[in-house]
């Protein structure tokens, strides 16, 4: 066999493997859509439970309004954890997420951004980190097939959706 009758078959190798990670992508968004969405409700239950304490919270790290921003931040967590759960929204929905994930990040864990070259470990041990992470990767992927976006896609037609 020679170098010219390997580069065919890696190239049907690598074309089947993509294909059945194609079929996989939806299964897996779901999957993390689902956890993280259900981590996100809880997370925005536990603060909405203990809005004082959150507020405090708020208040110590020097955030302005704390008692507005414990609530906004705890509504949505809850809400978007919701969305993202069902998949209704999904790409809108990571974006307050997001911005909610990085304000915690500089406030609460500041340090650790500070440090995210000379110490990644810890940027990436920080308590916002999956949930930011997790939130950018629905912004760029989507929700998936198994989604409500995805059925309100096929019914209006591709960036049509109400």
């Amino acid at each position: 066999m020679n170098a010219a009758s390997i580069v065919p078959i890696a190239s049907r190798g690598y074309g089947r493997l993509a294909h059945i990670a194609d079929h996989l992508r939806s299964p897996l968004l779901l999957a993390v859509r689902l956890y993280w969405g259900w981590q996100f409700f809880i997370t925005g239950q536990g603060k909405l439970t203990n809005l004082p304490k959150v507020a405090g919270f708020f208040k110590d790290l020097g955030i302005p309004l704390p008692m507005f921003n414990a609530v906004l931040a705890a509504t949505t967590e809850c809400v978007g954890g919701l969305l993202l759960m069902v998949g209704l929204c999904s790409r809108i929905t990571s974006i307050p997420l997001i911005i909610t994930m990085v304000v915690a990040y500089l406030t609460a864990d500041s340090e650790a951004v500070k440090a995210i070259w000379s110490d990644s470990n810890g940027f990436v041990t920080a308590a916002p980190f999956l949930f930011l992470f997790i939130s950018l990767l629905v912004l760029v992927f989507g929700p998936g097939a198994f989604s409500i976006d995805h059925l309100l896609a096929r019914k209006f037609g591709k960036g049509k959706l109400p």
